[in-house]
């Protein structure tokens, strides 16, 4: 996929270390197609390894995609440099006057704080709100998906005994919804997380359109959306690396923390093992389902046409 970012962006390096194509700016423009608008709000302490982990989910359509990088005002982290985000990153007030065509809401470490404990949740609010009638569809990972449900449709969380941490299967249970097109049966996908959702929440939001997409028996309701493909709901981290629980239990485990071994992942349960990469195939179907069928498809040719959809009637 023709992904548009800034040319210095470090990512788009990366990605091209790769041999995955970005499009630099001086082609994009010469273009006849209009770009499909996505805005990515970047909540993960270590924002420049999520960038990596997006754009390289986010290239596989033909698409042209232009994507802006927000970041909260309300909140600062200390693990991204004040430079890339002054580079780089958006902050709301800059964007909230623009339509876009999809939206990425990510994750965050702050799984353990009641929703409005935490210090950006207003703005978060304000964020999600404003996607309704902003962005075709949005799609929430891991924390995000777990706040947008809450917010969008009363779904709580509740924290689990132990750390939800490893690779676990999921089954799929609508086969004809395009968001799972191409998926198997079963898929694995990694977890890294404290908290999960209430199946009785989600039962009770069926009527104004909450769907199950994909379950675990370990890892509860995985993958949900609103019944318009608005709003796509994914609890698991499919855009992660080969390594990224491999450095989180290593950090956790330099720190002293009494971390578990994360499960399915190393072979032979032996972390000196590099780790085998099982989730990267579903991964791709995801987003470039997410991007074609609920991005493209759905959206108009004049981006400002993007108006909140109706509900339908019962």
């Amino acid at each position: 996929m023709p992904i548009k970012v800034k040319n210095n962006l470090p990512a788009k390096m990366i990605m091209e270390q790769e041999n995955i194509f970005m499009m630099d700016e001086v082609r994009a423009n010469t273009q006849d197609i209009r770009p499909l608008e996505i805005l990515v709000l970047n909540l993960m302490p270590l924002k420049e390894d999520t960038e990596v982990q997006l754009l390289r989910c986010l290239s596989n359509t033909p698409l042209q995609l232009k994507v802006t990088l927000l970041t909260t005002a309300t909140y600062q982290g200390k693990n991204t440099s004040p430079s890339h985000l002054d580079e780089f990153y958006k902050t709301f007030d800059e964007v909230k006057e623009k339509k876009f065509d999809g939206m990425i809401i990510t994750g965050a470490p702050v799984e353990k704080l009641d929703f409005e404990e935490v210090q950006y949740w207003d703005e978060l609010v304000e964020i999600m709100e404003w996607s309704k009638s902003n962005v075709t569809s949005t799609l929430h990972i891991c924390w995000g998906a777990q706040a947008a449900l809450y917010y969008h449709f009363g779904v709580k969380k509740f924290e689990y005994d132990k750390k939800l941490f490893g690779n676990f299967w999921h089954r799929v249970i609508h086969r004809k919804i395009p968001f799972v097109r191409g998926f198997d049966d079963v898929f694995l996908a990694p977890h890294s997380r404290y908290t999960g959702i209430s199946h009785e929440d989600v039962l009770k939001a069926y009527d104004d359109g909450l769907r199950v997409l994909c379950d675990s028996e370990k890892c509860g309701d995985v993958m949900l959306m609103s019944e318009d493909g608005s709003q796509f709901f994914v609890l698991c981290h499919l855009e992660y690396d080969r390594m990224t629980l491999d450095n989180e239990y290593k950090r956790d485990a330099a720190k002293g923390m009494d971390t578990q071994l994360p499960e399915n992942y190393y072979e032979d349960d032996n972390p000196e093992n590099k780790p085998l990469l099982k989730w990267r195939a579903h991964s791709d179907m995801m987003y470039s389902n997410w991007v074609n069928y609920y991005v493209y498809q759905e959206t108009p040719y004049d981006i400002n046409a993007i108006k909140k959809r109706e509900k339908k009637s019962k």
